[in-house]
């Protein structure tokens, strides 16, 4: 396992494009050292192997959900009526990304 330090932590917030002071990055060691510190402790938890890996703490019950029945999708002029700008036969959005 890869040894999470400052600057390991900081080459990957570089990467995510936002920056993080040495504050934060103080802070953010501490957690993952809480972190690492946890996950050492349940691996020393006897006869843990012997159980499957939980996704999610509840049973899924999938029954309420339709079957995904293919259907004839609407014609175009159906689909533009109702938006609120169209630009060449195209639901014109505005920009989200800055």
């Amino acid at each position: 396992m890869k040894q999470i330090t400052k600057e390991v932590l900081h080459d990957a917030a570089n990467r995510l494009l936002f920056d993080m002071s040495d504050e934060e990055l103080d802070t953010l060691m501490e957690e993952f050292k809480i972190l690492t510190q946890q996950m050492e402790t349940i691996g020393h938890i006897e006869g843990l192997e012997s159980y499957a890996p939980m996704t999610f703490p509840f049973d899924c019950m999938v029954d309420y959900l339709r079957e995904d029945v293919a259907e004839e999708p609407l014609p175009r002029e159906e689909a533009l009526k109702n938006a609120g700008s169209v630009m060449d036969n195209q639901i014109k959005l505005p920009k989200v990304v800055i």
